[in-house]
């Protein structure tokens, strides 16, 4: 799926049934996050935050990270002890999201998943120009 219009395309991908040695790997999560910007011709700003987050529900526990880049953000949360995890990668750049979702699926083992893919700002001004002189035109319209 691609960016049809609008300011950008956002993934979000629920894992389910994943690797737990994997979703527990901190060293992977950060490699991924990494790496990944690239293998999309996307631009890292800075490098990789993954830090491990404790719950008062011994259940919910795991790892979230996130890397920013040039186009916006890449975030994965993980739940090791529900075998879960959930990826948003949100660019103002088009991005093969089939390509990202097989990616994530083989590097987690993910053996269900729920996927949506969303056109973000969809009145996002692209041409500022031809915008305003479309907004011109109707509000012309609408006094006449």
């Amino acid at each position: 799926m691609k960016t049809t219009y609008g300011f950008g395309q956002h993934l979000m991908l629920d894992g389910y049934g994943c690797n737990r040695k994997k979703l527990m790997d901190m060293k992977l999560l950060y490699d991924f996050l990494d790496t990944y910007p690239s293998e999309m011709k996307m631009t890292k700003v800075m490098p990789p935050y993954v830090f491990s987050c404790e719950s008062k529900n011994p259940e919910n526990w795991g790892y979230s990270g996130f890397v920013i880049i040039a186009e916006s953000h890449i975030s994965i949360h993980t739940f090791p002890e529900k075998n879960y995890l959930s990826l948003d990668i949100f660019s103002c750049k088009t991005f093969d999201s089939q390509k990202a979702i097989q990616h994530v699926v083989e590097l987690f083992e993910v053996k269900e998943k729920e996927i949506r893919v969303l056109d973000r700002g969809t009145e996002f001004p692209h041409n500022f120009i031809r915008a305003a002189e479309i907004v011109r035109i109707d509000r012309t319209a609408v006094s006449d």
